[in-house]
């Protein structure tokens, strides 16, 4: 029987426990942002406009960090990102102006798109290849349970406490992943120790994409531009709908998100990623007609549940499977491409149905069900791939 390399060490927890509270700090605001724009005036574009320019400074900042990490160590790179994610976070409790916020909003992706590309390569560096499924897996389950939890934790405070406490708490959580990541052992690689950094050698484009993974994250742009509609109109179709308690769709969906990663992330590790995303891209179609239809907060509940094991198992599986075909050295921009996709992928979602809304008059409720087709494309696009793939065994992939 072959030993297993380890997978849980004290570098990876703490690496996991700092990025969970990177995205906890962050993800507050996700939900909460929109309608605060709506309450000091902001229009349904401008509502849009939050999400896309905080995607747009993401997206342009990554290239160039994923070129940085071909030759720098990992910690310094990691905590840099860290600080400057806390200190504009505490940029929006100054001002109430449109124009200033949206500018913040797009410093912010910048800062962004910096972190999480050199957070998930320093969990790529730490993961045993032949466990790469299992470790992404949890990786990303830092980042779903983050993106989910968080949100409902925001929504509570925006609802019942002045604006300024939410930023406070958000802080506080950037501070806490700041100390963790102090205290985490990075291991970089020995090809990119040997490396010195050279400007003249930087490509935009040839940073801001791997050619081995152009796939997988196509497919997960898709699937991110389905989600994009919860992201950005949830909190705003329960107050039209007068639905109490919609943070149960962020917990209930962190739970089964949760409940169901090991498995998902065993089944990538021997089987690959196709089966893992045509089961769950069903159950989120499924999830997102169980919000369209929502009455009541039951009706939130069952959502959130399918939702959580479908969108919720998806992402860390497009993580895994985008780095997987990739080369270690080249995996910050592999990583870089990922988080990309899902910003490009919520960015336009919340600017394209923030005009289909305000300029055609269409329901929330509808916006939700035309996005439900993405999983529906996220599907077909799978299938394809794994038709076309089969016969290859899938532990070939991982020689690299």
């Amino acid at each position: 029987m072959q030993h297993k390399e380890a997978l849980w060490t004290r570098s990876f927890i703490f690496l996991l426990l700092a990025n969970w509270f990177t995205f906890m700090s962050f993800q507050m605001l996700i939900p909460t942002l929109p309608p605060y724009m709506e309450e000091i005036g902001g229009t349904k574009t401008q509502i849009g406009l939050v999400t896309t320019l905080f995607s747009i400074g993401a997206v342009l900042s990554r290239p160039f960090i994923g070129h940085i990490l071909l030759s720098e160590a990992r910690k310094k790179l990691v905590i840099i990102g860290s600080i400057t994610l806390m200190a504009i976070t505490g940029l929006y409790a100054i001002t109430s102006i449109i124009f200033v916020v949206l500018m913040f909003r797009f410093i912010h992706g910048l800062a962004w798109g910096w972190s999480t590309t050199t957070n998930g390569t320093a969990a790529v560096d730490l993961v045993p290849k032949t466990r790469i499924g299992e470790g992404m897996g949890y990786f990303g389950l830092s980042v779903t349970i983050g993106m989910i939890i968080a949100p409902s934790v925001g929504i509570f405070l925006f609802e019942n406490y002045d604006f300024t406490v939410l930023i406070s708490t958000s802080m506080l959580l950037g501070v806490v992943a700041i100390v963790l990541f102090s205290f985490t052992n990075f291991d970089t690689p020995k090809d990119v120790k040997k490396r010195q950094f050279d400007i003249k050698s930087f490509s935009f484009f040839g940073s801001l994409i791997e050619k081995r993974s152009w796939f997988p994250a196509m497919v997960s742009f898709i699937n991110t531009f389905g989600y994009g509609s919860i992201v950005t109109f949830i909190v705003i179709f329960g107050i039209e709908q007068g639905i109490e308690h919609i943070y149960l769709f962020y917990l209930f969906n962190a739970i089964f998100a949760t409940l169901v990663r090991p498995i998902t992330g065993k089944l990538f590790d021997q089987k690959g990623p196709w089966h893992v995303i045509l089961v769950c891209s069903l159950f989120a179609f499924a999830g997102m007609w169980a919000i369209a239809l929502a009455e009541n907060f039951i009706h939130i509940t069952a959502g959130g549940i399918l939702f959580g094991i479908g969108f919720g198992s998806m992402m860390p599986t497009f993580q895994a499977w985008v780095i997987s075909k990739t080369t270690q050295e080249r995996s910050g921009i592999a990583n870089g491409m990922y988080y990309s996709s899902i910003d490009l992928g919520i960015g336009l979602s919340a600017l394209i149905l923030g005009i289909i809304s305000s300029q055609f008059g269409v329901e929330t409720a509808n916006l939700f069900k035309i996005s439900s087709i993405c999983f529906l494309i996220v599907f077909a696009l799978t299938l394809f791939d794994y038709q076309k793939n089969k016969h290859i065994p899938w532990n070939q992939s991982l020689d690299m």
